[in-house]
């Protein structure tokens, strides 16, 4: 990289430092103003951000990147607003009776720059839905979005330049060794969506600086079905969730665990489901292409690789499709999968999906927890202790029980990983509680009794401790 870039991205961490050395403690007033201001980028522009979207994958189907994209940002938004105020009050927490009658209080400050490192799958929900957190508890913020959608990340930077000024957010672009250098930037925070690989060295990157991290990352998202489920249901749910966004979705169906007897039926119905959805493939305005050529070479050979492995292939169309001129994949489903397959070894992220039977649901467990902890797992069926028995003992970064993906748009509740999937959270107000300090302060009142604890020491300071011991 060179000194120039290397200097502009000094400059601009240093204008917000700045910036926010001048107002430590943003105004509701000013934080509202700063969300309106997102929430009427993304309404006036919505058309122009799709457009943007689709040419930078081949093709994206509109309706996706207006419901994935757009809505979710807009969602995300009104929620801020609608709950900022209570956000923003000093919480009222409990004082041990020992050290009444003073108070114990929680007060939430930002901490000040917020860097945010958005990929390509999903390009502007994933760079604006941290920044609305980061916005509504009070930073300033930094956003370098993926050098694969140049188109929306041009785009997105415009933008940003229009509504906002530099020194409250700015979107700085650039290929990969500018994405090195911004994280290894001294933020007060910062967000990373995308790879499991990538996000062990942007951690490293910004443990130099003590810089604490949000990692959303993904890893091989399990769906158990369980012998209780309505088959004809559960297929049309798997298609929609595996096939949206051509399966470039890190939160994605990515392998099926179906009891031995359902296997062939439940493909079936599933193959049925992905037609039903998608009459056609080619030219299909509904469904997305493969966003680069390099990732649909990567797909192809996952699936070239498991069928000369043994793999039986299922898919859903017979279309055969010419790379070159459109990217769009066939869906497919792969039976009679092994361990060693790369399709059992990768995260797919596309619209590939390995069917693995099971006889004992304790051998399905084993299976996901052999692995590295996905950031999502689906559980299909409708016998309540089957549910949760797999609840327990399994650990995933989500869940939705009866459907797929739908977890990822509650505000009410956190977004985020665990273990090799991510960690941190954030969406509504576990986003804005990510992005303050939440520090603690204790209130002592005049007449207090720890004046009792003071020197000199002696029988009193005892007798005292002695009554502690018995009443705490």
């Amino acid at each position: 990289m060179d000194l120039a870039l290397q200097e502009r991205l000094h400059l601009a961490l240093s204008a917000q430092r700045r910036a926010f050395e001048a107002e430590r403690m943003p105004s509701e007033a000013v934080r509202r103003d700063r969300l309106q201001r997102l929430l009427a980028m993304t309404r006036e522009h919505g058309e122009a951000i799709a457009t943007a979207i689709a040419q930078d994958f081949g093709h994206r189907a509109r309706p996706e990147s207006q419901l994935a994209d757009l809505f979710t940002v807009e969602a995300g938004a009104r929620h801020a607003l609608r709950h900022l105020r209570r956000w923003m009050k000093p919480r009222r927490v409990p004082t041990p009776l020992h050290f009444l009658p003073a108070r114990n209080l929680l007060m939430r400050q930002p901490l000040g720059v917020v860097g945010i490192v958005s990929p390509w799958n999903y390009p502007y929900y994933l760079a604006m839905e941290p920044a609305v957190a980061a916005l509504a508890a009070g930073n300033r913020v930094l956003i370098k979005p993926s050098e694969l959608t140049p188109a929306t990340s041009d785009l997105m930077a415009r933008l940003v330049a229009q509504y906002f000024k530099p020194e409250e957010m700015q979107v700085i672009t650039g290929g990969a060794d500018v994405g090195q250098a911004f994280c290894a930037l001294p933020f007060d925070h910062l967000f990373f969506t995308g790879s499991t690989a990538v996000g062990r060295l942007v951690a490293q990157a910004a443990a130099k600086n003590l810089t604490p991290v949000t990692l959303e990352l993904g890893g091989k998202s399990p769906v158990v079905v369980d012998r209780s489920a309505d088959l004809d249901l559960t297929a049309s749910r798997l298609a929609f969730g595996k096939l949206f966004n051509a399966g470039q979705t890190c939160v994605a169906p990515d392998y099926l665990l179906v009891p031995h007897e359902l296997v062939e039926p439940l493909s079936q119905k599933i193959l049925a489901a992905m037609r039903r959805q998608y009459p056609r493939i080619a030219g299909n305005a509904d469904y997305s292409c493969i966003a680069a050529p390099r990732h649909l070479a990567r797909l192809q050979g996952l699936l070239d690789d498991a069928q000369a492995r043994g793999a039986r292939v299922l898919r859903s169309h017979d279309e055969v499709l010419d790379p070159a001129q459109d990217r769009r994949l066939v869906p497919t489903l792969l039976l009679d999968v092994t361990a060693e397959m790369s399709v059992m070894q990768q995260e797919i992220f596309g619209p590939l999906l390995p069917v693995l039977p099971y006889d004992r649901i304790e051998d399905a467990l084993a299976h996901i927890n052999r692995g590295d902890r996905p950031l999502a797992l689906y559980w299909f069926g409708s016998d309540r202790a089957a549910r949760e028995q797999v609840m327990r003992e399994t650990h995933a970064g989500g869940v939705t029980i009866n459907d797929c993906l739908w977890h990822f748009g509650q505000q009410d509740q956190p977004i985020g990983g665990v273990g090799a999937s991510g960690m941190g959270a954030y969406h509504g107000e576990w986003g804005f509680r990510t992005c303050s300090k939440e520090k603690p302060l204790f209130i002592q009142s005049r007449w207090a009794g720890t004046a009792l604890f003071q020197p000199p020491y002696g029988a009193r300071f005892e007798r005292l401790l002695g009554l502690l011991k018995k009443i705490v």
